[in-house]
């Protein structure tokens, strides 16, 4: 991979903000924008996942996020609802709470005075997954994603069940999870308040495996998040990604196939990573595009 540090536009970063839901959440965001206020109002993209910006992806999210920012957008990452330093409480993956948040902080985004309307999303993995989710709630503001490494059928096409057999993914999976997103909010950010945060995430995370074993049949429990259910509610433009070595790759063409909105698809020799940074490649330097 080729670190590119060169960019028509001077970045200026500021490393916490707070995004208040109309349920007075907070949400901890990290931003990256041109100095040049002259610029302004910009298209915003949006990154939004549970994954602490504040360690676990800062070192990535500052090299894609500055590359967006030198370019001409305000790049922003976000702490979804009960992860890193956001308030609240997270039980599952892609709960329709995370969901309607993500809409939510679009609209606020392009509501912002630096903004000009505009709002994309993206992401690997996890926020490949919501963000095609949020894509089919259609926020008013939301223009395109990009989505690489997720899937639109949560049941017979993601990490527990494949083909109505139990993935032995699942358990590993479920231990990461358990694992990380009790983990405390960094008291830098939220002052006296993290002890409690965090005391709080340990008494009410929820052991994932279990309500995931407890639906071996695909039933109600899969439909949200699987946008498979409804290819029509998308009518932003998609780009979607994944590698050969990687387990979405089928998404690539089912999403190809179903959406009628505007889509690009993208497949190439990486494992469960983005195309500029996939392994063991060659890589695919797609943010150039």
């Amino acid at each position: 991979m080729r670190y590119i540090d060169d960019f028509p536009f001077e970045i200026e970063e500021v490393e916490n903000f707070w995004i208040q839901l109309s349920d007075s959440t907070r949400l901890a965001g990290r931003r990256w924008h041109p100095k040049d206020v002259a610029v302004y109002p910009l298209p915003a993209v949006l990154q939004y996942m549970p994954y602490r910006k504040r360690d676990f992806t800062a070192v990535r999210d500052e090299v894609m996020h500055r590359y967006f920012a030198g370019h001409g957008y305000v790049s922003v990452r976000v702490d979804i609802r009960g992860s890193g330093d956001s308030d609240g409480l997270m039980y599952d993956e892609y709960e329709r709470a995370e969901i309607l948040d993500g809409a939510e902080v679009v609209e606020w985004l392009a509501g912002q005075e630096w903004c000009n309307g505009s709002v994309g999303m993206l992401g690997n993995s996890w926020s490949g997954f919501n963000s095609l989710q949020v894509a089919a709630e259609a926020p008013p503001s939301l223009k395109a994603i990009i989505t690489s490494c997720s899937t639109d059928d949560r049941y017979s096409d993601d990490m527990h069940y494949m083909g109505g057999c139990l993935l032995t993914d699942l358990m590993d999976w479920g231990t990461v999870f358990f694992g990380n997103f009790p983990r405390p909010p960094d008291s830098q950010v939220v002052g006296d308040r993290w002890r409690e945060m965090w005391h709080e995430r340990l008494e009410n995370m929820p052991l994932p495996i279990e309500s995931w074993l407890n639906h071996q049949k695909r039933d109600d429990y899969w439909k949200p998040g699987s946008v498979c259910e409804d290819y029509s509610r998308i009518k932003c433009a998609v780009y979607a990604c994944s590698g050969w070595l990687d387990g979405y790759s089928n998404t690539v063409a089912r999403l190809l196939s179903n959406l009628s909105s505007p889509r690009l698809g993208l497949i190439g020799p990486w494992k469960h990573a983005f195309p500029h940074a996939g392994f063991p490649g060659p890589t695919f330097h797609w943010l150039q595009e």
